[in-house]
């Protein structure tokens, strides 16, 4: 007769063993006591177990089996079937949100929006595929999916000789360093606004003391900037920031420069005779700006420095050295600390370090940098600029010598008055001269707008200096020249070899002529004949005219 265990001695030892296992050695474990006690057991181990009979008998089944030990829990098969299996669509639908424009999507409801699991979950529901926010995770890992940012490597702009510009500036630098040369990288950090404004980043405080700043960052005209143009000394790891209140213009850069040689450059470097200046492409010092190597120039002649200047190719700006060597320093030596004023601009800046020794000077620059100077051809043709061998508008440099005598600009050489009196003939303009001359005198405003407005249609950007090509002819014989073409009295050729300029150059002033002799409405009837190829043929139209002919 088999004694049974006691309900309360069972519980006891159940609650001591049962938590150790999982749910199918707690099956088979109880149909073995179950068995043990014999007739009874089953009812016995579940009202002692708190587990239902039906589990107790599934586990005495199990155990007359005789089942090989395996580490599954459960039976394969067991419980709900995939959402890939039961909704095949489910899948596809999801990778047209993740990528609509590899899956062929290009109106993905998603495309504007971010891809955030909730709104992935409850787009594919609308859309007819019941599932949860955790399951689209899981699909998303499952197809190789993962959370990422944006890395920067597109480069923007890729110009052919980028290699062969680094290795040439690289190995200037070195030679300038070697010879114990000053060598130095500039640019112009991003303006900031003045002002109790929000700026990112932390810093330490008082528990729940931060510094109140502004709810909008809006600015005003009379809104105070700080414009720093940053110089760092390679040799030296040293900087110079000088915060300009005005304009980024290249005055204000060739002033920086000048202010940081006079600062710290000629302690730092008093035998020097000779300057390496790196730079990116744009902005104030930009290679094609005329005012850069205008200033520079003068700056060369006043220091007795001959500067040789390095670009960087264009989209490459972040490899300057400045970049990653002090301004990064900069701007996290101020990180959350609102820059109230000028004061705080400059002291912020002066006190940032580095482990490596790095040391910045700043100094405010209250100067006027007025926008739009102009420097003429002359003036720029007369700088003492030596372009290098190998690409002369990245790589220059500038001697310290006064500018030579400009010579007389195109528009200055003076032509023929006999010759003018003779194109000038009412018999070839079709207006008596005093009309003509009237004609110039209202219309000559107007040239430099339109020649403006020509040169921003083709190139999208306004001029920053006066091309060569506009200045060939004064207006009267501009004016004169396309009165002359739309008159047909003469040939463009013949007309060209006249006044001694180039055919296209003529041709490229025609339409500017055209374009205000429609804009005072001056009505032309051409000639009859053909136009004059030969100045035979024009003396004698003219002596046909009732008009002499020797005038030239």
């Amino acid at each position: 007769m088999t004694v049974r265990p006691p309900v309360t001695v069972l519980r006891a030892k159940f609650d001591r063993i049962l938590p150790h296992l999982d749910e199918r050695r707690r099956r088979l474990y109880l149909a073995s006591e179950a068995e043990a006690i014999g007739h009874g057991g089953i009812t016995l181990v579940a009202t002692a177990s708190g587990t239902s009979a039906s589990t107790v008998s599934r586990g005495v089944t199990e155990l007359a089996g005789d089942p090989p030990p395996v580490r599954r829990v459960r039976a394969p098969g067991a419980g709900r079937k995939p959402l890939t299996v039961t909704d095949p669509g489910l899948l596809p639908a999801l990778e047209a949100l993740i990528e609509p424009h590899t899956r062929g999507d290009p109106v993905s409801p998603l495309r504007w929006t971010t891809l955030s699991l909730r709104a992935l979950a409850s787009t594919l529901t609308s859309q007819g595929h019941r599932v949860s926010a955790a399951s689209v995770g899981r699909l998303l890992h499952g197809l190789g999916y993962s959370l990422q940012g944006t890395v920067k490597t597109t480069e923007g702009a890729s110009h052919p000789d980028r290699d062969a510009q680094f290795a040439h500036l690289n190995a200037t630098a070195a030679t300038f360093l070697d010879d114990r040369q000053p060598v130095i990288s500039v640019d112009t950090k991003a303006k900031e606004w003045l002002g109790s404004r929000d700026r990112p980043g932390r810093t330490w405080r008082p528990a729940k003391d931060p510094i109140r700043v502004d709810c909008h960052t809006f600015t005003t005209s009379d809104q105070p900037v700080a414009i720093p143009y940053g110089i760092y000394d390679i040799a030296t790891n040293t900087g110079w920031v000088n915060v300009g209140t005005d304009h980024d213009t290249a005055e204000f850069a060739v002033e920086s420069i000048r202010r940081w040689w006079r600062n710290r450059g000629q302690v730092h470097h008093p035998q020097a005779t000779r300057l390496l200046i790196t730079a990116d492409a744009g902005g104030s010092n930009d290679p094609r700006r005329w005012t850069w190597k205008k200033h520079l120039a003068a700056f060369a002649l006043e220091s007795g420095l001959e500067i040789t200047v390095c670009h960087f190719p264009p989209g490459t700006s972040k490899w300057n050295k400045i970049e990653h060597r002090m301004f990064c320093h900069i701007t996290a030596n101020w990180r959350g600390r609102p820059l109230t004023s000028y004061e705080v601009v400059i002291e912020t800046i002066a006190a940032t370090t580095t482990r490596s020794g790095l040391t910045i000077g700043a100094e405010l620059d209250a100067g006027h940098y007025p926008l739009g100077v102009v420097v003429t051809p002359a003036e720029f043709q007369a700088l003492p600029i030596t372009p290098d061998a190998f690409h002369g508008d990245w790589n220059y440099s500038l001697a310290p010598v006064p500018p030579r005598p400009p010579e007389e600009p195109a528009a200055a050489r003076r032509i023929d008055p006999a010759l003018t009196a003779m194109l000038s003939d009412p018999a070839l303009t079709g207006m008596p001269r005093t009309d003509f001359e009237r004609l110039v005198a209202a219309s000559e405003p107007y040239w430099d707008a339109l020649a403006e407005a020509a040169f921003q249609r083709r190139f999208h950007r306004p001029r920053s200096y006066l091309h060569p090509q506009t200045s060939s002819l004064d207006h009267y014989h501009r004016l004169l020249a396309a009165l002359l073409r739309r008159r047909r009295a003469i040939t463009s050729t013949f007309l060209a070899q006249l006044l001694e300029v180039g055919r296209t150059n003529l041709s490229n002033q025609f339409q500017d002529g055209h374009r205000l002799l429609d804009l005072h409405r001056v009505v032309v009837t051409p000639l009859p004949r053909p136009p004059a190829r030969t100045l035979e043929q024009l003396r004698a139209r003219l002596s046909e005219a009732g008009h002499e002919g020797d005038q030239t």
